[in-house]
């Protein structure tokens, strides 16, 4: 019986963590879907939408409004080390105090979605949620 208890909490335990991917690149295109900011939930915005462009070390970030015209806001470089995403913002379309500032974000994929989680250097909490576009 032993035997068989130290089975499933074995097999359990590696389904949770198979669960979680971490991988070498954030390849691909990924949709904001929402997210938590200072513990207060929101919501994917209404009327348009943001995008994120990753290849194996660099990403783009766009607005793309209700025609499908893109818009860039950000860019930068970004590296994937254990659980962390250290992004490096390099352009921002608006004012922004974290150009050229890294940011480690915990990072994690689960199915088609990437978390990322940090406290930004002002101190704002956050929590996002992407899904994989295809």
């Amino acid at each position: 019986m032993k035997k068989i208890n130290i089975f499933i909490l074995s097999f359990l335990s590696f389904a949770l963590v198979s669960s979680f991917t971490m991988t070498a690149t954030l390849k691909g295109r990924w949709q904001f879907v929402g997210g938590i900011y200072n513990g207060k939930k929101e919501g994917a915005p209404v009327g348009y939408t943001l995008q994120r462009k990753y290849d194996d070390s660099h990403f783009e970030a766009f607005v793309i409004d209700s025609n499908n015209n893109p818009e860039k806001y950000e860019a930068g470089n970004y590296s994937l080390k254990g659980d962390t995403c250290i992004e490096t913002e390099t352009f921002s379309s608006q004012p922004s105090k974290l150009t050229d500032v890294p940011v480690s974000y915990l990072y994690s994929i689960r199915n088609d979605t990437l978390t990322l989680m940090a406290t930004l250097p002002g101190g704002m909490v956050i929590e996002e949620y992407w899904k994989k576009s295809k």
